[in-house]
């Protein structure tokens, strides 16, 4: 009988065209795509959803939720999500508040079960999700985000786009390799100084990008690149004795959340402001070139401004980290911080 329906049905929708009339086909062999599936309908009394809205007269429809959980979002709804995923083994504060880490184990999950990663919780990750506590997906937390969740260690400390951040640490072990000297301006002079060395692929584009600011008239100095673990945890206790452990961790990170650790940042600086490493150097010419400049080289302004809540990390216009061009392109077209984009890509 479906065989031959459509086509004895497209015959009468001709004719009745044909004497101008409007014909309305209805049959239940045909699916309506934007329906929830057989398998959303079945777990969807499981999943967390926010309080029905009472202006919508109290009624809600029995079909599946069309949950949008995301980062900024806190309640009962988040609560229950950080419950599941610590089930499977995340280890998150089950707080109600869907932070930066939340997102990220999110988004870990979704890589894991064939979703796009977007940090996002909705319908078809709380699908999967169930199917997950069900044992039907084994996952391995932090597999997908290159992040070892018991000490969030991150496993992939070679990868020029390696987020290290407050909840991402470096290996106290890990010391890059081939590190070298680019032969550009420095303020520590003399010796075999770890301060002025980098990865080969970011000095030689440090060399590039420093010799395209001195056709340009700009006087350019590399202040600090490579700190080990051993010299960040001087670092840090220094500013910690000083200000507070609290205050320093602003703009000082800990031992393991360095940047500098990786070998691919340069701090730098030009003698408009004393060599020094101020916010004052923005509004330096040197400062201003580098914020329109620094990503056709493959570098960007790691901590920009206005991003504070997302870098955990004040305002800092000297430092520069490189990703390679591709990346540095379009984290600066579309003013996003390294977290953002790597939660998008």
């Amino acid at each position: 009988m479906k065989g031959n329906y459509w086509v004895t049905t497209f015959a009468v929708v001709g004719l009745f065209a044909v004497l101008g009339l409007v014909v309305v086909i209805s049959t239940t062999d045909v699916i309506d795509p934007k329906q929830p599936s057989q398998e959303e309908k079945e777990h969807a009394s499981d999943a967390p959803s926010a309080t029905p809205d009472a202006s919508q007269g109290g009624v809600v429809a029995e079909q599946a939720p069309q949950i949008l959980l995301e980062e900024g979002d806190t309640g009962e709804a988040v609560r229950e999500l950080q419950k599941r995923l610590t089930a499977l083994g995340y280890e998150l504060d089950v707080d109600g508040e869907y932070g930066m880490t939340t997102r990220w184990y999110v988004k870990d999950f979704q890589l894991q079960v064939g979703l796009s990663g977007d940090g996002q919780y909705d319908a078809e990750t709380d699908v999967r999700l169930k199917q997950a506590q069900r044992g039907e997906w084994t996952i391995e937390p932090g597999q997908a985000i290159h992040l070892n969740v018991s000490d969030r260690t991150v496993t992939n400390p070679d990868d020029l786009l390696v987020l290290v951040n407050k909840t991402r640490s470096l290996p106290a072990d890990y010391v890059p390799e081939e590190l070298v000297e680019p032969d550009v301006p420095k303020y520590f002079q003399g010796g075999d100084l770890p301060y002025n060395k980098m990865r080969e692929v970011a000095a030689d584009a440090l060399e590039r990008l420093f010799a395209q600011g001195e056709q340009e008239g700009l006087q350019l100095v590399a202040r600090s690149g490579y700190r080990s673990y051993e010299t960040q945890v001087a670092v840090f206790n220094r500013n910690k004795e000083k200000i507070g452990e609290e205050a320093a961790n602003k703009y000082s990170a800990r031992p393991g959340e360095s940047e500098h650790q990786t070998g691919l940042v340069m701090d730098v600086t030009c003698p408009a402001v004393d060599h020094e490493l101020v916010t004052a150097f923005e509004d330096t010419k040197e400062g201003r070139w580098l914020r329109a400049h620094a990503h056709d080289f493959g570098f960007i302004i790691r901590y920009p401004k206005g991003k504070e809540g997302i870098t955990g990390y004040q305002y800092e216009p000297w430092h520069l980290r490189y990703v390679g061009e591709e990346a540095a392109q379009a984290i600066m077209s579309q003013n996003l911080t390294l977290e953002e984009y790597l939660l998008r890509n």
